[in-house]
């Protein structure tokens, strides 16, 4: 019987926090530490029957593994995010059919939306979550001119990110042997020529990138509580 497998990264150096927190994963939120949210709508949700918890050193895989749902493997992550994938989609067991890949500075992921990706996966081999573009977005050309983009067409893409196993190993091998340099998983399925379906979040899933997001992760959690 197929089973399905969530890669939940959380290895990512935290650069752009500017040493605001020690470890933006481990960073608390509401009592929690930032990895145990995303852990615990996964482990709500039962969309996954095995995890790959992705880590940077071995103070942080400790304290992971306290917050990790089972069953799961701790996989030491690599250079890049795209390093990091391709370690994790590694060890994964041979009956793995789709995967989820989250990044955990993302703690806002509900269980409802990661049964809704499920479906979707199915049906389609490649789904992420995405909301609509509000701003009016311009691109900056290399003769100095601006151009103003579509911004109906325009979407922003979230994790998780689901796939079917074969596509995306597929993806990454092809990532890998071109050393394609890729900043979301979708992108390297559509290097393959491969349809990636949207599933459109209408509620907040902010990622903690700079010192600010923090405030506004820590508001929108409390006002929902």
């Amino acid at each position: 019987m197929s089973r399905t497998a969530a890669i939940l990264l959380a290895a990512g150096s935290g650069r752009r926090m500017d040493g605001a927190v020690a470890d933006k994963v481990l960073a608390p939120l509401n009592g929690r530490p930032l990895f145990a949210w995303s852990a615990a709508a996964f482990a709500a949700s039962g969309v996954a029957d095995y995890y790959v918890v992705v880590y940077r050193d071995q103070r942080q895989m400790t304290a992971l593994a306290a917050h990790a749902p089972t069953p799961s493997v701790l996989v030491r992550g690599g250079r890049e995010r795209q390093d990091s994938v391709m370690n994790a989609l590694a060890v994964l067991p041979d009956d793995i059919e789709y995967v989820y890949i989250h990044d955990c500075a993302r703690p806002l992921i509900e269980p409802e939306q990661l049964v809704a990706l499920h479906k979707v996966v199915r049906r389609e081999d490649a789904v992420i979550l995405a909301h609509r573009v509000a701003d009016t977005i311009k691109q900056h050309r290399d003769d100095g001119h601006l151009r103003t983009l579509p911004r109906s067409a325009l979407w922003a893409a979230e994790t998780p990110q689901v796939f079917a196993r074969d596509l995306i190993v597929r993806a990454y091998q092809k990532v890998a042997a071109g050393r394609i340099a890729v900043t979301d998983d979708a992108s390297a399925v559509e290097g393959l020529g491969h349809p990636v379906a949207l599933l459109e979040n209408t509620r907040p899933n902010p990622k903690l990138t700079i010192p600010a997001d923090q405030a506004w992760i820590e508001f929108l959690v409390t006002s929902a509580s």
